[in-house]
């Protein structure tokens, strides 16, 4: 049966960081994801180390979710190049942090074929494992499984970056039943044999082209994700990305704990 780190996706700005750690600590959660939606906020490095020490006093996984103005398929180079030092920034305080996964949204399509698209994409990530490298940074990049079906992120896209660069992944369940109308269970175990999964759930509204927006999650849903993974044996690291993550999240656990006896 998998072992699941339940957390929310936000820990709040830096003055109230250590406390909201603390309050995640005390409702029995154990992983948190740090959301650089707008690039990292996390500025100084003696607040970075501060956070992850404590973090890693409590025993709570740390991940980062990177800026959402990303796009390494764009037709343009200078944000391609704009993206992944966007990216490599979020790996810089990461590591600070000791936070050991990245995750970001690949890129567009950007009237491409997808064929296309991943390649471009797949050049941009090996060129950022090369940095990571260099630097001795200690965090991996998570591509992540996308939600609507104009944007490049499949299932088999995000397999296929892993498979030819070595990089780790994330998968949103949400964004599979937006983009697919289903969870496509089965396909997602085949494609990610690995021991280790990265994962956001939530509830999800959804319509023809995918994704519109995270909800709570409903208790029905939440039961059939995990009757799916009590049957696989994955370390998986959970973040709740519903308007409400850390209730949520709490709710997770609490159906988990109940489900898994």
């Amino acid at each position: 049966m998998s072992v699941i780190k339940f957390g929310p996706a936000g820990l709040g700005p830096v003055d109230e960081a250590i406390s909201n750690l603390e309050k995640i600590h005390k409702l029995g959660l154990k992983a948190c994801e740090i959301s650089f939606t707008y690039g990292p906020y996390i500025k100084k490095k003696e607040d970075a180390l501060k956070i992850g020490k404590i973090a890693k006093k409590l025993g709570i996984y740390l991940s980062i979710h990177a800026s959402y103005f990303v796009n390494l398929n764009s037709k343009e180079e200078e944000k391609i190049d704009n993206s992944k030092k966007r990216i490599l920034k979020c790996c810089e305080v990461g590591h600070l942090l000791g936070a050991k996964r990245v995750i970001f949204h690949p890129g567009f399509y950007s009237g491409m074929e997808p064929t296309e698209a991943s390649i471009k994409i797949k050049e941009s990530i090996l060129e950022m494992q090369k940095v990571i490298k260099k630097n001795k940074w200690d965090v991996e990049l998570c591509p992540e499984v996308m939600g609507k079906i104009n944007v490049f992120g499949s299932i088999d896209e995000i397999r296929d970056l892993v498979e030819e660069t070595g990089c780790s992944f994330c998968i949103d369940i949400a964004h599979i039943l937006a983009r697919y109308k289903e969870y496509k269970f089965s396909e997602i175990k085949k494609a990610f044999p690995q021991k280790k999964w990265h994962v956001h759930f939530s509830g999800i509204e959804y319509g023809e082209k995918g994704e519109r927006k995270h909800l709570v999650t409903p208790l029905e849903e939440w039961k059939k994700v995990f009757k799916f993974l009590k049957e696989l044996n994955k370390d998986v690291v959970l973040i709740c990305e519903s308007p409400d993550n850390i209730n949520d999240s709490v709710s997770g656990l609490r159906i988990w704990q109940d489900y898994s006896d």
